[in-house]
């Protein structure tokens, strides 16, 4: 195989397995088998975990997972290889360490890690099928809403962060006070702070399971105090989550009307024609096609207005002298 035969090779794997503005009939029936072997993968271990069936079909069972472990380790190496033609600005080796440590490149390696594994460590059986559903996160790739919301937790990882580090430390006080006040009425249950966390975490998450319950009235009063700060505790990452829901939504529908705008200003696009293309763009931003319509009929009303202004100030010069003509 010459040289350039070995770039293009490379390339057409880069954009079946990387480039997500490349869709073809063969990337697209890629995807849908890779989809397929992952939601394959998930119902196996699900019924492999049924004793009578895993054994009544041990042999399919494993023959599968074999097939998958070489699947998936295809899979990895050949992205590892072709992720040399992401950025032509920067050497190959360079474009495959940025891509080992990123985050789709984790999830396919802890999707085989744990095969691999086994054959040197023996693991037991039930605590490696559990591995093997960390496959299912690799869905994450082909679905632009999962995406969505993978983008948003890492943007608001920061205040994720700090509602954690403030239920930590509520739950530390949580459980000191509640062992100050109940440790002599229940010793066996607050016996030391660390064993009281218990019931602070249960509380604050306001879960309460009822195995731990304070019995003194200072107790009580400490537990009403706690479940009330719970539930307003247990909101924060709920809303931090909505809006960066809404603001990410928000900045894909000014990224969608900025590429129609080009589009349009380039002659590349027909909002009323071109269907199919508005779909691609559409699928590609991550909009729903609602979303979407609102964008179009905007630009189409601009557009109609900019038309109807241009036809009014064709007649109101004069076509022989180029004077404003009286109104």
């Amino acid at each position: 195989m010459t040289l350039n035969a070995w770039f293009r090779l490379r390339k057409f794997i880069y954009d079946h397995l990387h480039n997500e503005d490349y869709e073809t009939t063969s990337s697209r029936w890629l995807n849908y088998f890779l989809i397929l072997l992952i939601i394959g993968n998930v119902i196996a271990v699900l019924l492999e975990s049924i004793n009578d069936i895993y054994r009544a079909y041990q042999g399919l069972f494993d023959a599968f997972e074999y097939f998958s472990i070489v699947i998936f380790s295809t899979e990895y190496l050949l992205r590892f290889w072709s992720v040399a033609e992401k950025d032509p600005f920067q050497s190959g080796w360079k474009n495959r360490l940025n891509w080992i440590i990123s985050g789709g490149a984790i999830i396919d390696l802890l999707a085989i890690l744990p095969a691999y594994i086994n054959f040197f460590v023996h693991l037991d059986l039930r605590f490696l099928r559990i591995l093997r559903l960390l496959r299912l996160l690799k869905l994450t790739r082909y679905f632009v809403s999962l995406q969505i919301l993978l983008r948003v937790i890492e943007r608001e990882k920061g205040s994720f962060q700090a509602v954690i580090f403030i239920l930590i430390i509520m739950i530390v006080m949580a459980a000191a006070g509640i062992y100050v006040v109940e440790s002599r009425a229940q010793p066996e249950v607050f016996s030391s702070i660390p064993a009281s966390m218990w019931w602070a975490v249960v509380t604050l998450t306001t879960v309460g399971y009822g195995d731990v319950t304070p019995i003194t009235p200072w107790g009580r009063f400490l537990g009403a105090m706690i479940t009330i700060l719970g539930v307003g505790l247990a909101a924060l990452p709920a809303g931090i989550l909505a809006t960066g829901l809404a603001n990410e939504l928000e900045q894909r529908k000014q990224h969608l009307e900025l590429k129609f705008r080009e589009l349009l200003q380039s002659s590349e696009i027909d909002l009323l024609q071109d269907a199919d293309k508005i779909e691609e763009i559409r699928k590609q931003v991550g909009l729903t096609s609602e979303q979407t319509r609102d964008i179009l009929l905007q630009l189409i009303r601009e557009q109609r207005e900019e038309s109807l202004k241009q036809e009014r100030e064709k007649y109101a010069y004069c076509p022989h002298c180029g004077e404003k003509l009286p109104d």
